[in-house]
């Protein structure tokens, strides 16, 4: 080992193209070992793990977004970008990078790895799935690729840890600083003129020669240098007056670049690989036959998400119970240690019933996170938006917006944030706007506690479970309203032109248990999280004001009427009315503006101020049997539970969300006229939904 060398490495960044495994490598080196944060003023993901070698030294690992190259389309690219080259806050610039490439597509992946040479830092260079490489008969000659490269080459599979000790005992060899060259070239004259102006960058900016050129490339390479904030009026005039004498030359600046990598690429290429031959299928080509068929493919989708919502229904049940059975012992055992009094119903009927209620749901919140899990990590998702594309550009969009609303299925706030890699700002915009109509999964509590309560047990063909099929017809609806909702903004607010869809279809690939379970785990406790803070304080305060003033009062349903929260729910009463809402109903719509799972904590704290039993069956049977004393009614009833979803499922209420849309769009316009939009939309259809059900006879 070479304690000098380790002496200088503090940073290593690992870097690579979407879908070469990166993050998996990331996760084998690092473990639990991570945290994960933003970068400053922006909302790309920072995630940053600790790497440990031999003697415990401890070095930084940085997890960088994928990037196809270092000249930015993208804010992930540029944050990438950025990192490389030391100017980012916070965040040193590396002393070594792993640069990850799929050994399947060395070609395409050299591309980036070249930019990184430019740039003279100290690479190691990771071949990853080098396991599907040999399935498809690829042959690698790592020793003549890395005599090309002048790199030394770790052959790795990360999910099963093939080569993880081997690229941490490589680290200990690296030498600092890089003695790797630039091995590319242009013409002499493009070479001469950026030579040129890569010496005005180096003494303008006061950098190195190589870093002086990686601008001096993307300046020239620029179709509308003048935008570019990075560089000086005379540095863009210089590149202008070289970029006209290029054009008189009949030399095109914007490509020659990227052919004359292309070129010495290839050269690599066929000096050390032996693909397989072009007639013959792959086993992801076999695969996608049918998975990407015309018909087929849509239908098998389709039959995915069913299975994949059956599932999560079906299969919570006992862990829920469970849940449920723990939570009541817990209740019980507090109420047996603390004397009768305010203090006891506080903790039993506030705070136990409040939060009980919503922790209940975190075996299907996880079993949700574990499926988009499997869906992204196997290389699927990338399909569902190639089979979507279809129905997508009828509304203006394409399918490479379909993945951050489906991967909004979990969450819309990081559906949002992967909208990034939408190129166009107006397609973007359209699709941030639309993703929080896609059920996210703190809609799962609302629409778990009403399923059960007022859908029967009835299976539809002896298969599907009629609960089962109203939560999938639930996700139905809001995909529906995505994509009318974008037809109608494409056509009015944000008209433009579609744009042509290309995506990358990775190879498919067992996804890591280790992984899914890490990320779900994540998830999960980020839910516990709000649980432990939002929801417990929501749940004190909603009791204290369920509670008081009428204390005294002897009636339980006269005091919440009479409460703080009766009187504001019948406030709004008049307002809800049209819906088929009472004012209990209107309390839950209020508190659960901040977040949406806060609904069934909120019904926990109002139909158990009397009751020490929290369990979801116990909060269940009280929904079903109260009765609105203005009406004489029945508060709640299968349409009025139907209608209660399909506002949750249109409605606006995460305030999370909403500061996510402000960031990304770096304005308080679009957010606002979201929350507009949807309560609109999510008043008028609830209003249909519960006329046209009244129509037909429905109670």
């Amino acid at each position: 080992m070479s304690l000098s060398t380790l002496s200088k490495i503090k940073t290593v960044a690992i870097i690579g193209n979407p879908n070469c495994g990166k993050s998996t490598l990331f996760n084998s080196l690092t473990g639990l070992k991570q945290k994960v944060a933003n970068y400053p003023g922006v909302t790309v993901e920072k995630k940053i793990g600790k790497l440990f070698l031999k003697d415990n030294i401890e070095i930084n690992l940085i997890d960088l977004p994928g990037s196809y190259s270092l000249f930015a389309n993208s804010p992930d690219e540029e944050i990438s970008s950025k990192v490389l080259l030391g100017l980012v806050d916070e965040t040193p610039k590396p002393d070594l990078v792993l640069c990850v490439i799929d050994a399947t597509n060395i070609e395409r992946n050299l591309y980036l790895l070249s930019q990184i040479i430019d740039l003279r830092l100290p690479v190691i260079l990771v071949l990853n799935m080098i396991d599907v490489a040999t399935q498809e008969n690829i042959k690698i000659n790592k020793n003549k690729l890395s005599a090309l490269l002048d790199l030394p080459i770790i052959e790795t599979v990360a999910p099963k840890y093939i080569g993880i000790e081997e690229l941490k005992n490589e680290i200990t060899k690296v030498i600092i600083p890089s003695t790797s060259l630039r091995k590319w070239y242009t013409s002499n004259e493009v070479e001469h003129n950026t030579q040129l102006l890569s010496k005005k960058i180096s003494i303008s900016k006061n950098i190195s020669f190589d870093i002086a050129h990686h601008y001096a490339v993307q300046l020239l390479s620029s179709t509308n240098s003048s935008t570019n904030g990075e560089f000086s009026k005379d540095l863009i005039s210089i590149a202008d007056k070289i970029k006209e004498k290029m054009s008189f030359l009949d030399i095109d600046l914007s490509s020659i670049f990227i052919e004359s990598r292309y070129h010495w690429i290839k050269s690599v290429c066929n000096e050390s690989i032996i693909f397989h031959r072009d007639d013959e299928l792959t086993f992801s080509d076999k695969i996608d036959k049918v998975l990407t068929h015309k018909y087929w493919g849509f239908i098998i989708f389709i039959s995915i998400l069913s299975l994949i919502f059956q599932s999560i229904f079906t299969w919570a049940v006992l862990p829920m119970n469970l849940i449920g059975g723990a939570i009541n012992l817990f209740s019980t055992f507090i109420e047996s240690s603390i004397p009768t009094g305010q203090l006891q119903q506080l903790i039993v009927n506030g705070i136990i019933a409040g939060v009980g209620a919503v922790v209940t749901f975190v075996p299907q919140i996880f079993l949700l996170f574990i499926f988009i899990g499997v869906l992204e990590d196997s290389g699927y998702m990338s399909r569902a938006a190639f089979i979507m594309d279809k129905l997508m550009s009828k509304v203006g969009l394409h399918g490479k917006s379909f993945i951050p609303m489906l991967s909004s299925f979990a969450c819309a706030i990081p559906g949002i944030m992967a909208t990034r890699t939408i190129e166009n700002k107006k397609d973007r915009l359209v699709t941030i706007l639309v993703i929080p109509l896609m059920s996210c999964s703190a809609r799962i509590p609302v629409y778990t506690l009403l399923i059960a309560a007022f859908i029967p047990q009835y299976f539809v063909f002896g298969i599907f479970s009629l609960p089962g099929l109203v939560m999938i017809s639930m996700y139905l609806l809001g995909l529906v309203a995505a994509l009318c909702m974008a037809w109608l903004f494409k056509k009015t607010l944000l008209r433009g032109n579609r744009q042509i869809f290309i995506m990358e279809l990775p190879p498919y690939k067992l996804p890591s248990v280790k992984t899914l379970f890490l990320h779900a785990w994540e998830r999960v406790k980020l839910f516990l999280k709000r649980a432990g803070t939002i929801i417990l304080g929501i749940s004190i305060v909603l009791w204290f004001f369920a509670t008081y003033p009428n204390v005294d009062e002897k009636d339980s349903s006269k005091r919440l009427k009479n409460s703080f929260i009766g009187q504001a729910g019948q406030l709004i009463e008049p307002l809800i009315k049209p819906l088929g809402f009472n004012w209990k109903i209107g309390v839950g719509l209020i508190t659960s503006l901040l977040q949406r799972e806060v609904f069934v904590s909120t019904m926990g704290v109002i139909y158990k101020v009397d009751d020490s039993d929290i369990s979801s069956q116990s909060l269940q049977e009280n929904i079903k049997n109260d009765i609105d004393e203005s009406s004489g009614n029945l508060s709640f009833t299968p349409l009025i539970a139907i209608c209660v979803m399909i506002y949750y499922v249109l409605a606006m209420q995460c305030f999370s969300t909403l500061a996510v849309v402000r960031r990304e769009t770096n304005s308080w316009k679009w957010p606002i006229f979201q929350f507009c939009y949807m309560t609109i939309l999510a008043y008028s259809v609830t209003f249909f939904a519960y006329r046209f059900g009244l129509f037909l006879g429905f109670t």
